[in-house]
């Protein structure tokens, strides 16, 4: 619901300087040609280097294989559905096999596509809202039948927005188990929970939705100790108008490029981790679930450099994000560490304007 221009523009003010582009575009990246025209179009524009995401079926239909080989040729670094949930187990499979055969990561967000109906998740607060809900059951369900897919197929496998304690639970059995699956999390689901819904504020309709206390904690616990391997914004840029109405009728998503930092910086601090440890969750560790060289300072190394004042104070406010998508749970709220520069290839693409 944004241009590549404002976004890309979002994210070099974000301190971004490479992100991993869904295929949900309109139209979807299911050919090679739309992928050679979106990276084509991201060379010709200041701001991160993108790396395209491939449709794993036609369409985003969940039926018709995408041809994965040729998408990759054309620069795709890895498949998915975004949030469009297969329903064909069978045309899943069939995917991850395809995937394998070529050894292509396969990224998917668990949700069953019957369970995941609702708006919020199923507990106390939306009971009591009477909004409809989402159990926890949506992710778990899903995730064992990707999981045991992916034991199946030999794919990797990259789980996208895990949400619930369960869930982590299941993926770290599965690591045990040898199965090559990675994981991440939203920084949303870092700081917010079921408890924050009770203004009916559409800017907390989030895909997933915001869990119990319990599984925030859970989250913020397994990101300390390792068991998750990165942090995403979950950029989700939605018009005003499909925010400005009842929560249930509202467009699910939230700006989240230009907060990836200081929520990553919040969660640290809160958490006693070094800092060390918050930046690789998103440089260092996103960029080798990518496969791409990036996320560290070296000789030869690309210099692609984000340079922030981890101390300097600020407001969250329409006029502070240029992202075109001004939906954020965050609006209003005070946020520690800015970016001051973001440098790309050796050049500078964003500096604050008091720098």
């Amino acid at each position: 619901k944004a241009t590549l221009e404002s976004e890309m523009l979002a994210a070099a003010a974000g301190g971004v300087t490479s992100l991993a582009c869904p295929p949900d575009t309109d139209p979807p990246l299911d050919e090679p040609g739309l992928v050679e025209m979106l990276k084509f179009r991201a060379r010709n524009l200041p701001g991160p280097r993108v790396y395209p995401l491939g449709a794993l079926t036609q369409k985003l239909e969940g039926k018709m294989l995408t041809e994965m080989a040729e998408l990759r040729e054309a620069g795709c670094v890895a498949f998915t559905q975004a949030n469009v949930p297969i329903v064909d187990t069978q045309a899943l499979l069939r995917a991850m096999e395809y995937a394998a055969t070529f050894d292509c990561a396969v990224w998917l967000r668990p949700q069953d596509f019957h369970l995941g109906r609702g708006v919020a998740h199923d507990g106390a607060v939306a009971s009591r809202l009477g909004l409809p809900g989402i159990p926890a059951l949506s992710e778990t369900v899903a995730l064992a039948t990707i999981l045991q897919l992916a034991q199946h197929s030999g794919a990797r496998v990259h789980i996208t927005r895990l949400s619930t304690r369960d869930g982590i639970a299941m993926v770290r059995a599965a690591r045990r188990e040898g199965l090559s699956v990675t994981c991440d999390v939203a920084t949303t689901h870092l700081h917010l929970s079921e408890m924050d819904l009770t203004g009916f504020d559409a800017h907390l309709h989030l895909a997933p939705p915001v869990r119990g206390l319990r599984d925030r904690d859970a989250i913020r616990e397994a990101l300390r100790e390792g068991h998750i391997d990165a942090i995403c914004s979950d950029h989700t840029p939605v018009d005003d108008d499909e925010k400005q109405v009842p929560f249930g009728e509202s467009s699910p998503g939230a700006s989240g490029v230009e907060l990836l930092l200081p929520l990553t910086l919040k969660w640290a601090h809160e958490m006693g981790a070094p800092l060390s440890q918050a930046i690789e969750l998103v440089s260092w560790q996103p960029a080798q679930i990518l496969g791409i060289a990036g996320g560290h300072l070296s000789l030869d190394a690309p210099a692609d450099i984000c340079i922030f004042d981890a101390q300097r104070e600020w407001q969250v406010s329409r006029s502070a994000l240029r992202s075109q998508g001004k939906n954020t749970p965050f609006m209003g709220h005070p946020m520690q560490g800015q970016v001051r520069f973001t440098v790309i290839d050796g050049h500078v693409d964003f500096a604050a304007p008091d720098a």
